[in-house]
């Protein structure tokens, strides 16, 4: 498996705090079986804003302290950029950057509110050949209030990543309820664990792999949790299925009229 969605770097962004909790990181990693990770801290104009080079010199650390602790693990750099009018001015200045140095880039938006220029900053990654990649949709307000924005996304040239931990309920009911639906219909193209600390995500995995073998099956989820992201570390297509269209149960529709 390949965690496509960390925040493993040290003291870079709200992840890791020091080279010890990285570490502990990739042991537990690697202890649920994941043979690689690709490092995904936030680029955030006025916040955090680690330019490549400085990320690079981190990955560098990070492998001389696997080797003094007998640890196997491949690591690959990206970001999860902020959504701005900037956006692409910010990959092509080598301030934030794609996966791996491909055409896909992870992107995140505001949790609450629907940006005004989602579409255009969208359309402008695509115009510059660029794989937009939407970070766990199932966590935004606006997403959760018309889920079907996602297979609007999807056929505008946008894939989508989902949190491992969603599907436990960890990020709340309504994003238990959309993960588990995009899921069912096609519209999920990677997993990520998402993670910030030890001792959080990781221990759950193989909990949550058997809830969404259930949903998925074994050969979609080797898809998602391992071929779609080697595809994306070599810089070729992945295979994109139709979205089929959401259905809530009438329970589901409950939970996602709650208040919270």
């Amino acid at each position: 498996m390949i965690d496509f969605h960390t925040h493993i770097l040290p003291n870079i962004d709200d992840g890791a705090r020091n080279i010890e909790e990285t570490i502990e990181l990739v042991q537990e990693a690697q202890k649920v079986g994941f043979e690689a990770i690709i490092s995904t801290s936030h680029y955030m104009e006025g916040y955090y804003e680690t330019n490549v080079p400085e990320r690079e010199m981190w990955i560098n650390v990070i492998y001389q302290k696997l080797q003094e602790e007998n640890l196997n693990m491949k690591l690959y750099l990206g970001n999860e950029v902020y959504l701005s009018e900037n956006l692409v001015s910010l990959l092509r200045e080598g301030k934030a950057c794609t996966i791996n140095d491909t055409s896909y880039v992870l992107f995140e938006m505001p949790l609450n509110i629907e940006p005004m220029n989602m579409y255009n900053v969208i359309y402008e990654m695509i115009q510059h050949k660029l794989v937009p990649v939407l970070a766990h949709p199932e966590r935004y307000t606006f997403i959760q209030q018309e889920p079907e924005i996602v297979a609007e996304l999807i056929e505008k040239g946008v894939l989508i990543q989902s949190n491992y931990a969603s599907i436990l309920g960890y990020y709340g009911k309504k994003a238990q309820v959309m993960v588990k639906k995009f899921l069912q219909s096609n519209m999920v193209h990677f997993l990520g664990s998402d993670v910030h600390r030890p001792n959080t995500i990781y221990p759950r995995i193989p909990q949550i792999l058997t809830e969404l073998t259930k949903i998925v099956g074994e050969e979609k989820l080797e898809q998602l949790t391992t071929s779609n992201p080697k595809l994306v570390l070599k810089n070729k297509r992945i295979e994109i299925e139709e979205p089929n269209k959401i259905e809530l149960t009438l329970k589901e529709k409950l939970i996602m009229k709650m208040s919270k």
